[in-house]
């Protein structure tokens, strides 16, 4: 999990036995090694009960995150600003070049003064 190598090991050791002192460096190295020893059987635990989690649910309704998103047929699609624009479209303003139509504030309901 962490490169650590033996002469930083080392190192801290001595830092530790310089801090800590000859008496009390076995007791908190055992105390460390505990929590160590707590916090792999936690996460081994978690990865355990995912797992079994994820065999429990049906294959068929688990969703790939990195899979690829389902292809539509060519066609079966539109482009709401792109073919509006297309010539020959009935819903383009031919002599304005627009699709927009403007309207008065009494159609959209603007009370505005």
């Amino acid at each position: 999990m962490f490169d650590v190598g033996f002469w930083e090991l080392a190192v801290i050791f001595v830092i530790g036995l310089l801090v800590l002192g000859p008496e009390r460096l076995p007791q908190v190295a055992t105390q460390v090694g505990q929590w160590v020893g707590r916090a792999r059987r936690m996460a081994r635990m978690l990865n355990t009960q995912l797992q079994d989690e994820m065999r429990a649910i049906d294959p068929g309704r688990v969703v790939d995150p990195f899979a690829a998103p389902p292809r539509t047929p060519a066609g079966n699609w539109s482009r709401p600003g792109v073919d509006d624009l297309k010539p020959g479209n009935a819903a383009a303003d031919t002599s304005t070049g627009s699709t927009e139509t403007a309207r008065s504030p009494e159609s959209t309901g603007d009370t505005r003064p």
